[in-house]
């Protein structure tokens, strides 16, 4: 079982209170909380930076653009549905194919044309919005995934979270879908959260549903010691997301295309803290060791980046 509270607490854990009065208010201006809250426009702000996103096909801004959706959709069988201003993967869906009579989900679930279309105006009606307003829908490239995570991933496509602070990466894991989560990588719906270190890319040990674990659920193979390809990379893109949005205290979420690498697949000026739980240790002594840092650390993402591998290991 999980060691409980009083272990995190002695290793520096961080309060959702914490979070949002000593963090999330202080170093996020309300300003900058749309670059990362509207998905639109944080892949217009990370085209700017260099920053790879899934190809962008279409945004259906209103219900009446939902015909025009079917004509452009004639030229991709594979695609992604996602809320503009969702969370938690809430409203995304992941089409894998299509037939004559409607759409393949990821877990092979066919879904008529009028249940599709009923999804895309339950998106625009905003009912998978964060503050359930009127939202907008993006089509984007489905992302083929590397296979380093195939035997610790049920369907789905696994996903890095890099939480910075002040452009520093001060912890990582990476979430695995399982049978329970429905091939979704929300740890949430069940999905697996792996820890990783920081200074050599490895996965660590792993949280599922609250309990530690060792072996995937589904797979029976273990989670620890694999090695993330690109694992600068992806340490250097969110290190970058701060010069991007200017939030100094966010969730960075990368996919490893099997072909382009790491591929940015949103942001989050409100990060949850069951990073702590994956990686077993608090964030607490790390956000205090990132204050106590000289200042030229912070000079660029390079630095940042450089800094906390050798600190965070």
């Amino acid at each position: 079982m999980f060691p409980g509270f009083r272990f995190l607490r002695q290793r520096g854990l961080l309060g959702m209170n914490s979070r949002n009065a000593d963090y999330i208010m202080v170093y996020n201006p309300r300003s900058a909380f749309p670059l990362a809250d509207n998905k639109v426009q944080t892949k217009q702000l990370a085209l700017k930076f260099g920053i790879p996103t899934p190809d962008l096909f279409y945004v259906v801004e209103n219900h009446g653009s939902i015909a025009r959706l079917h004509r452009i959709l004639k030229n991709h069988r594979a695609f992604v549905v996602k809320p503009a201003r969702g969370s938690g993967g809430s409203g995304i869906l992941l089409i894998q194919d299509r037939t004559a009579d409607g759409f393949i989900t990821q877990s092979q679930r066919v879904l008529s044309k009028d249940a599709f279309n009923n999804h895309i105006s339950a998106i625009l009606s905003g009912v998978y919005s964060l503050e359930g307003l009127e939202d907008r829908v993006i089509i984007e490239s489905l992302i083929h995934p590397d296979p380093i995570f195939n035997p610790v991933a049920y369907q789905g496509v696994p996903d890095e979270r890099v939480l910075v602070y002040r452009g520093v990466p001060v912890m990582a894991m990476v979430r695995l879908p399982t049978r329970a989560s429905d091939g979704k990588a929300n740890l949430h719906r069940g999905a697996i959260g792996a820890g990783i270190d920081l200074g050599q890319g490895l996965t660590l040990s792993a949280v599922h549903k609250s309990r530690i674990i060792s072996h995937h659920p589904d797979t029976g193979n273990p989670v620890a010691g694999i090695r993330i390809p690109h694992w600068e990379k992806i340490l250097y893109l969110a290190a970058l997301s701060k010069d991007m949005t200017g939030l100094q205290f966010l969730g960075a979420d990368f996919i490893l295309d099997r072909e382009r690498g790491p591929v940015l697949l949103e942001l989050n000026a409100r990060p949850g803290l069951s990073i702590q739980m994956a990686n077993q240790k608090g964030l607490g002594h790390r956000l205090d060791q990132t204050d106590r840092a000289a200042p030229e650390i912070f000079l660029n993402p390079e630095s940042r980046v450089k800094w906390a591998q050798e600190a965070f290991q």
